[in-house]
């Protein structure tokens, strides 16, 4: 993939520093991320024998469950800009054997093959582009007519504590950093989900729609751990930088998220509520 791309810098990010983060903690991740993968391979109806495209597919994790959604006789290839998450959806792969194959590619410019899939799919993997309406063009240029996409992004900060928690409690010890632009490249740039829907349908997409989907995040483990992980791959990382944090008052503020969170922990682990826009939208038949 060359580095002049559109997402070069989206590229860069996640193959690197944050990037390894998630590589180290794949495991965790995709136990946390079990119950969206769930409702987007609900969303998606995918039948023996489709083709589908997973869109920043990261680790992998979904790219196998849609390829054996697909069975044999179907595919599923996964994309993503990050050579370090797709190492990591290799070797995940050559541990579960379900077909699914790779691309590291920009989906945004990449020249897939005219009406090569039946479905596109994202769990998270389409709010970083830097022109989406390019990115959706593209990809719907790679369904077949009557094609489907569907993804799932997260709804507002206020409404997922996963985001909300962690940062509003590094903000308290070391102040808010400079506003950003709500709609720029980010975790919760799709949050506004009547304006997505105008960019599908500026994108040529048809039938372009948004449900709000409640469910669970699932870490694994006790409070204190499910704490840890979100200060080190959440938000709050951010404002850590900025400030300068040492590693104990990092330490200090995952503490004080654990004791937080131990409202969620019950029997079965640690559930946190959280919100997301499901979305989908068709290529129009001639």
């Amino acid at each position: 993939m060359g580095q002049d791309t559109p997402n070069a810098a989206q590229g860069e990010f996640w193959t690197s520093g944050p990037g390894l983060k998630w590589v180290a903690r794949q495991e965790a991740l995709d136990a946390l991320f079990a119950e969206p993968l769930d409702a987007l391979l609900a969303a998606a109806r995918i039948a023996p024998g489709e083709q589908v495209l997973d869109i920043g597919c990261g680790g992998g994790r979904s790219t196998v469950a849609f390829a054996r959604a697909a069975g044999p006789g179907g595919g599923a290839l996964g994309v993503d800009i990050s050579s370090s998450l797709l190492a990591a959806a290799e070797r995940l792969e050559a541990q579960e054997a379900s077909g699914a194959r790779f691309l590291l590619a920009d989906a945004q410019v990449h020249p897939f093959e005219p009406g090569r899939f039946d479905v596109a799919l994202s769990r998270f993997g389409v709010m970083f582009f830097d022109d989406p309406v390019a990115a959706f063009r593209n990809i719907a240029r790679a369904l077949r007519p009557g094609g489907r996409l569907a993804f799932l992004c997260w709804r507002s900060l206020s409404e997922n504590p996963w985001f909300a928690d962690p940062r509003a409690l590094a903000v308290a010890r070391f102040g808010a950093p400079e506003p950003a632009d709500p709609h720029a490249p980010g975790p919760m740039a799709f949050a506004d989900a009547d304006r997505v829907c105008g960019l599908l349908t500026e994108a040529g997409l048809e039938a372009a729609s948004a449900e709000t989907v409640s469910l669970s995040l699932r870490p694994p483990g006790s409070p204190e751990r499910a704490a840890a992980l979100a200060v080190e791959i959440g938000p709050a990382g951010r404002i850590f930088v900025d400030a300068g944090a040492s590693e104990a008052e990092k330490g200090a503020v995952a503490a004080d998220l654990a004791a937080e969170w131990r409202r969620y922990a019950g029997p079965d682990g640690v559930r946190l509520p959280a919100s997301f826009n499901l979305f989908t939208a068709t290529r129009g038949t001639p």
